[in-house]
């Protein structure tokens, strides 16, 4: 059922309905996407798979673990892989517990093929994204490593807003001092602008991280 990462995206189909299931596996590979299928949401916690761009589509209804309770379970677990719930039963109370718990589409049945396969596409592009700011920010926290205990406490300063005096004036350095290792910080961070800095020193929580330990 499972296999080795494919080469393009894949879209996880959890649905007890065999008919409804194989549909919508027909449906997705009809337009180039890779698809795993699953009758019950513990088959797919169960399972072995791939890590690539994907998506599920789940149904609301499932023998065993609820779709919802599936969603939350993933979500407990760290799981950011995008959910769209389909039903066909859905109400609006289902509907908000599932759009606050990060769902990106409730689809009732039935539903269009193109709705679907819309759905998806947002969910994907969705993954895709996270999953390059995951990349960035290795990448970022091994650039960061480098710099030395100094030059961190210049760069969470300089993020702020704080000018080069300021931040002299804070660490008890001179003007210049602080002027060196900024230059330092941004060279190590591949920093061309402040504005550049500030993004980086966002995506590393750093100015929590300096506010806990200053």
């Amino acid at each position: 059922m499972n296999s080795a990462a494919p080469e393009g995206p894949i879209v996880f189909i959890v649905e007890d309905d065999d008919e409804l299931r194989l549909s919508l596996d027909s449906l997705f590979r009809s337009v180039g996407l890779k698809t795993s299928m699953f009758p019950n949401a513990r088959e797919f916690l169960d399972a072995r798979r791939p890590d690539a761009n994907g998506c599920l589509v789940v149904d609301v209804r499932l023998p065993g673990l609820s779709g919802l309770d599936f969603h939350d379970q993933l979500t407990k677990a760290g799981s950011a892989i995008p959910v769209i719930f389909m039903t066909g039963h859905g109400d609006i109370p289902m509907t908000v517990r599932a759009m606050k718990a990060g769902a990106v589409d409730f689809l009732p049945k039935p539903f269009r093929d193109q709705d679907m396969l819309d759905a998806v596409a947002s969910a994907l592009e969705i993954d895709r994204h996270r999953r390059e700011g995951e990349v960035e920010l290795v990448a970022l926290r091994k650039r960061y490593a480098e710099l030395t205990s100094r030059e961190r406490q210049v760069m969470a300063l300089v993020t702020t807003g704080l000018m080069n005096k300021q931040v002299a004036g804070k660490l008890s350095l001179s003007e210049v001092t602080v002027k060196i290792h900024r230059g330092s910080a941004m060279r190590k961070m591949d920093a061309k602008t402040l504005a550049d800095l500030i993004k980086m020193a966002e995506m590393l929580e750093l100015h929590q991280s300096f506010e806990d330990s200053y």
